[in-house]
């Protein structure tokens, strides 16, 4: 297969490119940038490849949940891209990203990105011969509110995450369960696997279809709730 991978979930950029057994690949920062820097990468890694857009069977982006202008930024070039080469898109979940790079450590995993303001999105997923089962979809959480299936009571898991420098004492009580720490990011290159795998479910959707998954409406504190959350400063 061919495919194109995006992922602006974080404030890091990553994308990946297949042509069968061969991948290419791209990281760079993201956030504010993705908007200016993410189409003139794309262009560049499918020069590499010495591959058309028009040469492709899909595009497959990180619907989410994560950054809102991230997810947005990510879900429109997709989009844009796609109904100009006529392909179809795979909408895959930034969550899933991380169980992916984790598989290798355990077949369960919970995968915890940053959300901002004090909290983290968290999702459940279990592998298996057939593939990834979502046993907990994604959810806000506060940080030291992580539970796991109850499935998985006495059994080892990972929890894979981008926010253990932020949130490691608040992660120690779920890992105390049988749980192993795993510092990972979204990756295009680990979505390539997912997008394959939903391309032969028949996932893939027209890209007028293709839509970010948000798990929350607020994107930012009010003054108020900054105040309340700014340390007390003492002398």
């Amino acid at each position: 297969m061919k495919l194109l991978a995006i992922d602006c979930s974080t404030d890091r950029l990553s994308l990946a490119l297949s042509r069968g057994s061969q991948r290419w690949q791209h990281d760079a920062e993201g956030g504010a940038k993705a908007s200016s820097t993410l189409i003139p990468a794309i262009m560049a890694l499918l020069a590499q490849a010495q591959l058309q857009l028009s040469d492709l069977d899909a595009i497959a982006f990180g619907r989410g949940p994560g950054a809102f202008t991230g997810l947005r930024t990510a879900c429109a070039v997709a989009q844009g891209l796609a109904l100009g080469a006529h392909l179809p898109v795979l909408p895959i979940d930034s969550l899933a990203l991380l169980a992916q790079s984790a598989v290798s450590l355990s077949p369960r995993v919970l995968s915890v990105l940053d959300a901002r303001m004090g909290q983290v999105y968290v999702a459940a997923y279990e592998h298996s011969t057939e593939g990834w089962q979502c046993l907990l979809p994604p959810s806000l959480s506060q940080p030291e509110a992580l539970e796991i299936p109850a499935s998985w009571q006495n059994q080892d898991f990972a929890l894979a995450s981008n926010a253990h420098a932020l949130y490691g004492y608040a992660f120690s009580a779920c890992l105390s369960q049988g749980g192993m720490a795993i510092n990972v990011w979204p990756q295009a290159l680990a979505m390539l696997d997912l997008a394959e795998l939903a391309w032969a479910r028949g996932a893939a959707v027209a890209p007028a279809d293709a839509l970010p998954l948000y798990v929350r409406d607020k994107v930012a504190l009010t003054s108020a709730e900054r105040a309340a959350h700014k340390p007390v400063q003492t002398t």
